[in-house]
């Protein structure tokens, strides 16, 4: 299956062919805001092929004036035959290259209709150049852009970033919180109550209708607003702590309670000049090719969601209904160089994530970029030792412990090499990177300031490392972490959009014990700081702090560890 559209951003009808594993959807009308624009539309075409026919799905999206009836026209530039069509009347004239397909109704500006063809052909099955509708050029953008309601290439280029109050309002009663309290962060929507607001949380209107406000104080100046979409059924399948409340098999509850109801709000006009970026479904699809049965660190509720395809079904559905509203732009979660770094993690969890975006109705388009870090600490970047540096006469990545074969050592490494390779096998080159900072800074009186004099490899990198965790592993509340890097745009390399908190510091990753609650989460020993680890963490002590709550509750001795250890200091 190839895919065609120009990645994130309205410029140009498409820019290149991608090979993807699985065929779309065809589904009805969506609606996004309107706005009243020039006449201007993009088309999103991608194919099924078998190699002597193919079908296509064509999706036509009107970013201009309403129109009471419309024409889509374009030529093929081989020899392929139009045999059928549906929700269109489709004809193609014999010898001819040209097709059109003529609607049956009307198509109001911001909104966009799918169509589909049978066809066949010999050779080559190249893409179609360009596309008219009702005779003008679907060159992607409107010849008069509307104000707001437009998808970036980078949402944060040129951007400030929502700062929640509630979460300001915690940090700032703490002290010394005051000097992070205007930091943006993520808003998490970790369960269904969290759309319309839980006691003490307003919901995602109230976010919303804040950051118009924040917009409207600051000037010319564009907002983003940070979400995280949070609540697939099954919810992270090798960790009890941040488990959610649907089961299993409730993807129909996934798509009509949750993702439907936050895709209508982020469609309301009201929000059109707000940029938001969400994040999808941290701690999912990597599940999916780690802790599956073949591997040590299988779970056996992980084999459940990879044979019931919830997680990619999910993920694909979340990316189709919130792509549809053209100021969203969709990150997936990506995990970190210390999970998805090995040979035989990383060019497979790609893969996944090109099915992921070809799942429920999605193509790669509806894909704004990545995120890794925000399930981890792992360091920004290891300024003394790489995984290719040679000590006692064999690279780190062969010889030492904390290394253990992988590729990477940082989080910049890792995240350019996963930008890359998402790019090329099917999400373009426009494809962007998050690296969250919240948690990874690791200074202190601990952090290393120069490389190791040792010859013996494994003390060389534990005497280097400025992630001082006990193991990669180890992802629950971790002792000695600080606070990293503040939240910026392009902070280089090309490709990185920006680092971000998404992860709100200060909010537990999990409870220290069991604690019983209503928001389907469990204990995770992970999060027991007396927990001497199981194959996923090498078998070692879990590195928690303890007395911490639930989690993304706030965990003030997490955020005065934070703050104590922040790098850069604050």
């Amino acid at each position: 299956m190839t895919n065609l559209r120009t990645r994130r951003g309205l410029r140009g009808t498409a820019a290149g062919l991608a090979a993807v594993l699985t065929a779309t959807t065809f589904g009805a009308v969506l609606t996004a805001p309107s706005a009243s624009a020039a006449p201007a539309c993009r088309v999103d075409y991608s194919v099924n092929d078998w190699g002597t026919g193919f079908t296509a799905r064509v999706k036509i999206n009107n970013l201009g004036d309403a129109i009471s009836s419309w024409t889509l026209g374009f030529a093929f530039p081989g020899n392929q035959r139009l045999s059928q069509g549906w929700s269109a009347n489709w004809s193609q004239a014999a010898n001819s290259p040209a097709v059109t397909a003529t609607g049956n109704g009307a198509l109001g500006s911001g909104t966009s209709v799918e169509i589909g063809f049978n066809a066949t052909y010999s050779g080559g099955n190249p893409a179609p150049a360009s596309f008219t509708l009702n005779g003008n050029a679907c060159t992607g953008e409107p010849t008069e852009p509307p104000p707001g309601g437009s998808r970036e290439n980078n949402p944060y280029t040129g951007a400030d970033m929502y700062v929640n109050p509630d979460w300001a309002a915690r940090v700032r009663a703490e002290p010394g919180g005051g000097r992070i309290a205007n930091q943006p962060t993520g808003v998490w929507l970790d369960r269904i109550a969290a759309i319309n607001g839980t006691a003490g949380a307003r919901g995602l209107v109230g976010h919303l209708d804040e950051a118009v406000r924040q917009d409207a104080a600051n000037g010319a100046k564009p907002l983003v607003l940070q979400l995280v979409i949070y609540n697939l059924p099954g919810r992270d399948c090798s960790a009890l702590a941040s488990n959610g409340e649907l089961k299993a098999d409730e993807i129909g509850r996934y798509r009509t309670e949750y993702i439907d109801p936050i895709a209508a709000i982020l469609a309301r006009p009201a929000y059109t000049r707000l940029r938001v970026a969400t994040v999808i479904e941290v701690d999912s699809l990597p599940n999916l090719i780690t802790n599956v049965s073949g591997r040590p660190t299988a779970v056996p509720q992980c084999d459940t969601m990879k044979a019931n395809g919830n997680y990619v079904a999910g993920v694909g559905y979340a990316l189709n209904k919130l792509g549809d509203v053209p100021n969203v732009h969709n990150y997936i979660d990506a995990g970190h160089h210390g999970w998805l770094g090995w040979d035989d993690n990383l060019n497979p969890t790609v893969q996944l994530m090109c099915q992921a975006a070809n799942a429920s109705g999605a193509t790669p388009a509806d894909v704004s970029g990545f995120i890794v870090n925000t399930a981890n600490f792992s360091a920004l970047s290891e300024p003394f030792f790489k995984a290719d540096t040679v000590v006692g006469g064999r690279p780190l990545r062969e010889s030492t412990k904390w290394v253990d074969w992988n590729r990477y050592v940082d989080e910049v490494g890792y995240a350019q090499d996963f930008r890359a390779r998402a790019a090329a096998a099917c999400f373009g080159q426009d494809v962007g990177m998050l690296i969250d900072t919240a948690r990874n800074g690791w200074g202190g009186p601990n952090r290393p300031t120069a490389a190791s004099t040792s010859t013996d490899p494994n003390t060389f990198v534990n005497q280097s490392r400025v992630d001082r965790r006990i193991h990669l592993g180890n992802w629950c509340n971790q002792s000695g972490a600080g606070l990293g890097e503040r939240p910026k745009a392009n902070p280089g390399p090309a490709g990185i959009d920006a680092y971000v908190w998404m992860k709100p510091p200060g909010e537990s990753d999990g409870s220290s014990k069991y604690i019983q609650n209503n928001e389907g989460k469990g204990f995770d020993r992970m999060c027991d700081p007396t927990y001497t680890g199981n194959p996923r963490n090498g078998n070692n002590m879990s590195g928690a702090l303890g007395n911490a709550p639930l989690s993304g509750h706030f965990f003030p001795a997490q955020l005065q560890e934070l703050m104590r250890n922040a790098h850069p200091a604050l």
